[in-house]
């Protein structure tokens, strides 16, 4: 629904949608102060919230993440945002989630954020995720100790993801979205060299997703990917890169109203034509 009536059902708390703006791989440093701001001025207009997918610096430094802060401070809608490697190079990222946090994002890793839309209560879990492959060519939990660290840290990820995906649907998000920095599916990597596609994601965030359901994941990374991909139990995945979407960010309707009696989303997942992209 768009236009005046969109606007008059939103008034009256009749909405049938949410409004999702998303991006990732912002990559921003001291020389884009205001880069984004006129784009994310127009929000309120559009979107009901914007997620943040992660690598929103170059090398993760505290003055970057302010240049952050001020792009998405008091913007009119929630900003909920995972960090990705980007953001971690440094060994700041608890200092760079603080200045995000102090600009009112809500930064997400293995715990979920909830928000209302209308009437409803609309569900965003969050991890970075990590690195390990897809299914038939993924790295295991075995051998050295360095790799099963490797892949530990992806399991622990995932296990984070699913449990904050399970608390959403508890408490009877009536939309939930997985959002993550690395890829759960392979199919938002093709135009990747394949030789990387195991650094780019693992198919246990797509496990964990399927497991705990949601409507949509969004995740980023992929700078040469594809926008569009599916996981194996037909939750839809959108890459939000910014090289990929090539915007400020990228629009996706979830409809709030496609189960009668109140019931959460879950699974099935949302039709293709109940989503968009601007």
């Amino acid at each position: 629904m768009t236009g005046p009536g969109a606007a008059r059902a939103a008034d009256q708390g009749l909405r049938d949608v949410v409004r999702v703006a998303a991006v990732g791989d912002i990559h921003l440093g001291p020389d884009c102060s205001g880069l984004l701001r006129p784009a994310f001025e127009t929000l309120p207009e559009c979107a009901d919230v914007l997620l943040l997918a992660g690598d929103l610096t170059r090398h993760g430094t505290v003055v970057e993440a302010q240049v952050v802060a001020e792009e998405v401070r008091d913007l009119g809608v929630p900003v909920m945002a995972v960090l990705g490697n980007h953001d971690y190079d440094a060994g700041q990222e608890a200092d760079v989630t603080r200045t995000l946090e102090a600009a009112g994002v809500a930064v997400l890793e293995g715990r979920a954020a909830r928000m209302t839309v209308g009437e409803h209560t609309v569900g965003i879990a969050g991890v970075k995720g990590f690195c390990g492959g897809f299914a038939g060519r993924s790295a295991g939990e075995f051998g050295e100790p360095e790799m099963k660290a490797f892949v530990r840290t992806t399991r622990l990820a995932a296990d984070g993801l699913r449990h904050a995906l399970a608390g959403l649907a508890t408490d009877g998000c009536r939309v939930r979205i997985a959002l993550t920095h690395f890829s759960p599916v392979p199919d938002t990597l093709a135009g990747e060299p394949l030789e990387i596609y195991p650094f780019l994601g693992s198919y246990l965030l797509a496990e964990a997703i399927d497991v705990a359901g949601a409507d949509l994941a969004v995740h980023g990374h992929a700078h040469l990917g594809a926008e569009h991909g599916t996981t194996a139990g037909g939750v839809r995945v959108r890459n939000v890169a910014q090289p990929v979407i090539d915007r400020a960010f990228a629009l996706y309707d979830l409809p709030l109203d496609a189960r009668p009696g109140g019931e959460p989303l879950g699974r099935p997942p949302v039709d293709p034509d109940d989503m968009r992209h601007g």
